[in-house]
């Protein structure tokens, strides 16, 4: 006669040390990491999230079991902690990466627009963490807003120009070029709101793609909204700092910084004013102070 032989359930807790995995552990190891690409939830909301959490730092075989499931699933763990959750990242080849060609293919058919996008989350992430120190700070909270992000992205363009223009380059629109030298020529000739009557926001105008990248983020569990104000106000979590960390070493990151549109002083990031302000076409109700450095 055959014994039955059932796999163990462990008591709530750690994991005693040298104790073979059980299916136990795995499911919930795969349970946090499932958890974790839930961005919206929080773990002070959801009691098995946070004995989840819990579990991953106390018990270190099954924070490794833990980390071996997003490794499988093609998923970077940025941090787990009782803020920010188990916060998780897609790699390159992972089936959750979302890529720029096809988010701004969803958001439009003008596959120029790719660039848009693109320069959109950029400009969002920089004026959002516009020092390192707010990077390394847990505390730090940014803000930013649409037509603030639209302003910051035109002075850019100014800059980018006047670079262009100092060292002869070609300052025609190039639509096929990657980097900013190629975003910036089409986002200056693209209208801030659209051309319609009522000046309705467009999807293909700056401050809609400003829009549409807030929107996902917003709903990617890295932004939360806090009002309707200067095209809609919204303020970072603890997950967008840390994905924006990961992303802080970037060369096109540290470009856009290193035009010196965004001086801080108290912690609020703001825009110098352009040297020829009645040449410079800036959003209305902008929602951030300008002021000489």
């Amino acid at each position: 006669m055959t014994e039955h032989v059932e796999w163990s359930e462990p008591e709530a807790g750690a994991t005693p040390a040298g104790a073979a995995v059980t299916p136990a552990d795995a499911a919930d190891a795969a349970r946090l990491v499932a958890f974790g690409l839930q961005p919206k939830l929080q773990p002070a909301r959801d009691q098995e999230y946070a004995d989840l959490l819990r579990r991953y730092r106390e018990d270190p075989p099954f924070a490794r079991l833990a980390d071996a499931v997003a490794t499988g699933l093609g998923l970077i763990v940025l941090e787990v902690s009782p803020r920010a959750g188990m916060a998780v990242t897609a790699a390159e080849d992972s089936v959750f990466a979302v890529r720029m060609g096809d988010y701004a293919r969803r958001a439009s058919a003008d596959g120029s627009d790719r660039f848009l996008h693109g320069l959109a989350h950029l400009a969002v992430a920089a004026m959002a963490f516009p020092r390192p120190e707010d990077l390394a700070d847990d505390g730090y909270i940014g803000r930013v807003t649409v037509n603030g992000v639209d302003a910051f992205v035109r002075q850019a363009c100014h800059r980018l120009e006047e670079r262009a223009a100092e060292q002869g380059e070609n300052t025609d629109p190039v639509s096929d070029a990657p980097g900013l030298e190629a975003a910036w020529r089409i986002w200056a000739r693209r209208s801030a709101t659209g051309a319609t009557k009522d000046a309705r926001r467009l999807a293909g105008s700056t401050t809609g793609i400003v829009a549409k990248a807030v929107a996902f983020l917003t709903d990617s569990g890295f932004l939360q909204r806090t009002g309707d104000d200067n095209g809609g106000t919204y303020r970072t979590t603890a997950r967008y700092q840390l994905q924006v960390r990961d992303m802080a070493g970037s060369a096109a990151m540290a470009e856009l910084l290193e035009l010196g549109v965004v001086p801080v002083t108290d912690g609020t990031p703001t825009l110098l004013p352009p040297e020829d302000a009645d040449a410079l076409e800036l959003v209305a109700d902008a929602g951030l102070p300008f002021h000489s450095s």
